[in-house]
């Protein structure tokens, strides 16, 4: 499905920008009811009507009044529809990053995203806001100022708007100018934040290279691009604003010219004085909106430019869709794949994988790195694109299935366990449909228990409500993991995927993590991907893959006793940790 356009993202808000409409053409009538009323105050006053003079000023002071009151209004409505419009892209963009995978953010970095969500989606704001309420204002203001210049003077109107075809060129050469160095300038920002991001994210590994210098100037290098990216476009609107006033300053100068002719001359078709002050005003009136539109090109093809680049997320192509009539697994938990075949940008790393996993027993999934055991754990939950045919719950196949409630029944924990910077609780309340509920506490207690952690975490220094850091930097990698176990047991799944819990971990922590998944493992499928044989034993069969195919299947005994590569992994493994015990014993 295509993104919307901007006409598409107005239609919720017609009847305000109709009312926004109609107070701007009611600002512009108040506006242009001043001059006239100046016309007859000079008249007045070159009369030496004194009562007429003072009357005329009164309206004008109650004019002016009622002209603040409805400008003041007529901005509120309209703003505020390019604040509501701001919010809805921003949650049609959050949405849209949760239903793209892997092959998205392989080609847009995380700074670029973010750029695009915050600083594009502003321009965006400005543009339907801002932007909509001083174009249709400045239209107002030019039709109304012509038809009474018009009314005072055929004949000066024709010298006034005499330099309006050159404006109109030149503003025609500024605009595509202006979109192009926009669209320069937001790019530089979007690579600039993604440069601060990844300085941000990666400064342990920054610091421990040693690198910071080298850093410090790739940073300095994309500032400075942005820098001149933008200050081409500061320069541009600069030169447009002297240039397009001097070709208005022609007219003036002309109408001031013949007018104060027409003035002295007297007789048929002569004007008053005080025509001629009002026309000057009318004049004057026409001057601004025709600067502003200059000046609103700008702001138009800044938030043209954005809204393409905000659109290269909205019609990115999801890797994931749910079907179109999804079906019900049982939730009994019982997993199969059959002839699963996967490739990443045309490199093989899955072929013709098959396995059996009944309900409520368990599986491990061996290999060494490279064999594709990883990405076989994404495609069981369909978190990467997975062929349909290839893999079933409970004899459905997973892309029959609406992808939530897949993810429901099949949960995932990652190989890096992802914490958000809050507090323990708050990270593990993500496993729960309402983390308000009032038994929320105690089905978090009760999952953490389960995953081995829970007297980890009332040793901490606020207990549930300790802070963990950017991305649980306050805690140990063990921890962490367990903490994704327990956030995946919080949905209560009938299948659990855990992608090499014990990757990063010591020999204490591991020991704890296999005693937490004894005991998770009861009463539900998991489905165990791991380089260790020590945990692989634990479970009732064996996948081995080797190259993104099967080599061998079978329980724990009948692979060691087959001597192939199960054996040779176990050997190997057992021989290390006697030399690690003879080099610790001295």
């Amino acid at each position: 499905m295509s993104s919307p356009t901007l006409p598409s993202l107005l239609r919720p808000y017609a009847k305000r920008l109709a009312l926004g409409a109609f107070l701007l053409l009611l600002t512009n009538a108040l506006d242009k009811a001043i001059p006239w009323l100046l016309r007859g105050a000079v008249d007045g006053l070159v009369a030496s009507d004194l009562s007429r003079v003072r009357d005329h000023a009164i309206a004008v002071v109650g004019i002016a009044a009622g002209l603040w009151i409805v400008r003041t209004r007529s901005r509120i409505v309209v703003f505020n529809v390019g604040r509501d419009v701001e919010h809805d892209l921003r949650e049609r963009l959050l949405a849209q990053v949760h239903r793209l995978g892997a092959a998205f953010f392989r080609r847009m970095p995380t700074g670029e995203v973010m750029t695009r969500a915050t600083s594009d989606v502003g321009q965006v704001r400005l543009l339907v806001g801002f932007g909509a309420l001083n174009v249709v204002n400045s239209l107002f203001a030019f039709v109304g100022a012509v038809a009474l210049m018009l009314a005072i003077s055929p004949e000066l109107t024709l010298y006034a708007l005499a330099p309006f075809p050159i404006v109109v060129f030149l503003m025609q050469r500024f605009s595509r100018a202006l979109l192009t160095r926009s669209r320069e300038a937001q790019e530089a920002l979007g690579h600039l934040a993604d440069v601060a991001h990844e300085n941000v994210s990666g400064v342990r590994v920054v610091r421990a290279f040693a690198v910071e210098a080298a850093e410090e100037a790739r940073f300095a290098k994309a500032n400075a691009r942005a820098v001149r990216a933008n200050m081409r476009l500061v320069v541009l609107r600069g030169l447009m604003w002297p240039i397009l006033l001097l070709t208005l300053s022609i007219g003036t100068l002309v109408v001031l010219w013949r007018g104060g002719q027409m003035v002295l001359e007297g007789g048929e078709g002569a004007l008053t004085v005080g025509d001629l002050a009002a026309f000057h005003a009318y004049v004057a009136q026409l001057i601004w909106p025709t600067l502003a539109l200059g000046w609103l090109l700008s702001v138009v093809q800044r938030g043209r430019a954005s809204y393409a680049r905000v659109r290269e997320i909205l019609d990115a192509e999801p890797e994931v869709r749910a079907p179109a009539q999804p079906k019900v697994p049982s939730g009994e938990g019982a997993l199969r794949v059959e002839h699963l075949g996967y490739a990443i940008d045309g490199r093989t790393v899955l072929d013709d994988v098959s396995f059996e996993v009944p309900a409520r027993t368990s599986l491990a999934i061996m290999g060494t790195v490279g064999s594709g055991k990883s990405t076989l754990a994404t495609l069981l939950p369909r978190l990467a694109p997975t062929p349909p045919g290839a893999v079933f719950v409970d004899d459905v196949d997973v892309t029959e299935i609406e992808p939530t409630a897949l993810r429901r029944t099949v949960a995932y924990a990652p190989q890096e366990p992802f914490l958000f910077s809050t507090t323990v609780a708050r990270n593990l309340a993500f496993g729960l449909d309402d983390p308000a509920a009032p038994d929320a506490e105690a089905r978090i207690r009760r999952a953490a228990e389960e995953a081995a952690v829970l007297d980890e975490i009332e040793q901490l220094p606020d207990g549930l409500e300790t802070l963990v850091g950017e991305r649980g930097v306050q805690l140990s990698g063990g921890q962490k993991q367990r903490l994704a176990l327990a956030r995946a047991l919080l949905r209560e799944p009938a299948v659990l995927v855990l992608d090499d819990p014990m990757s990063a971990v010591d020999a204490r922590t591991e020991s704890t993590i296999l005693r937490a998944l004894d005991r998770v493992g009861e009463g539900r499928t998991m489905v165990l991907v791991t380089h260790r044989a020590g945990a692989a034993a634990r479970c009732d069969r064996v996948v081995v893959l080797e190259e993104g195919r099967v080599v061998e299947t079978g329980s724990p005994e009948e692979l060691l006793a087959a001597g192939g590569a199960y054996a040779r992994v176990c050997a190997h493994q057992r021989i290390e940790r006697e030399l690690d015990a003879e080099e610790v014993a001295p």
